[in-house]
């Protein structure tokens, strides 16, 4: 049984098993980008009725500036989200760090690579790696900067000084970095299987390589609330205007069956 006190806790797993991993970058190649791709896409599909999207013609610098996506980090959902994202829609490498990557190892050969957080200086060696990683251009570095899984919606949301590190190191080496917010929400609408939706926020472009680390850390993460909020609350009042669909599933027999017997005109069958 699942200890609801539990559920949430404030400290990441490598610190809390005090456990060292060993640092595995990601390995990927174009055999085990096909399995991937095949395996991800079929995920999401398997359990999701649809996935919509917007905001992508905010995405002006992707391919051109190293770019980082950060995203909250609500579930279990949130990295097979993100590998949709980059590389369906975008046709790009996701790059995604995660903690216990030993507990599976084959997201290796999907773009995943690990980070312990046991200590900073454990860290240290996954942050470097993601500047190195932003070098080439074909690559989306997927941050979740609020460190550990938060309750959905949960507020305020704080990061954790990673990203701005990151950030900072990338500007200093290439000349700018693209950092771009990302809203997720998991919602039941009028079919019985959830949907996922996505908003991309505006673009921030960080060339200045003297920035107030702790000072850009709270402004990127009030960036990323403002954007959850404002998807959040536009959904609350059923205004979908501008989404696009990345993938719907055909309803099964029953809720066909359903939508055919909406259409009957009752009073004409009393009629007759």
């Amino acid at each position: 049984m699942i200890n609801l006190d539990e559920m949430y806790s404030e400290i990441p797993p490598t610190k809390l098993r005090h456990k060292d991993e060993k640092f595995r970058p990601a390995r990927t190649s174009k055999v085990w980008l096909w399995i991937a791709n095949k395996f991800f896409f079929g995920m999401l599909e398997s359990r999701f009725y649809a996935m919509r999207y917007k905001g992508v013609e905010n995405l002006t610098e992707i391919g051109k500036v190293p770019t980082i996506f950060f995203a909250p980090h609500g579930n279990w959902w949130d990295g097979i989200v993100g590998y949709n994202l980059c590389n369906r829609l975008l046709k790009k490498e996701i790059r995604l760090m995660v903690e216990e990557l030993n507990r599976f190892p084959l997201l290796r050969r999907g773009g995943a690579f690990n980070v312990n957080k046991k200590s900073a200086q454990a860290s240290m060696e996954a942050l470097t790696y993601s500047v190195k990683l932003l070098e080439d251009l074909r690559n989306i570095l997927y941050i979740f900067p609020q460190g550990i899984i938060k309750p959905p919606n949960f507020r305020p949301i704080e990061f954790q000084t990673g990203l701005a590190y990151i950030a900072q190191k990338a500007a200093h080496k290439y000349g700018k970095v693209n950092l771009v917010p990302i809203s997720v929400n998991y919602l039941f609408l009028r079919d019985n299987r959830p949907e996922v939706w996505v908003e991309f926020g505006n673009e921030i472009i960080l060339e200045d390589r003297k920035i107030n680390r702790k000072e850009y850390t709270e402004y990127l993460a009030k960036n990323l609330e403002n954007l959850c909020d404002k998807q959040f609350n536009e959904i609350c009042h059923g205004q979908f205007d501008g989404y696009k669909t990345l993938f719907q599933q055909k309803l099964k027999w029953y809720r066909r069956i359903e939508q055919r017997l909406k259409r009957i005109d009752i009073k004409k069958i009393k009629k007759d």
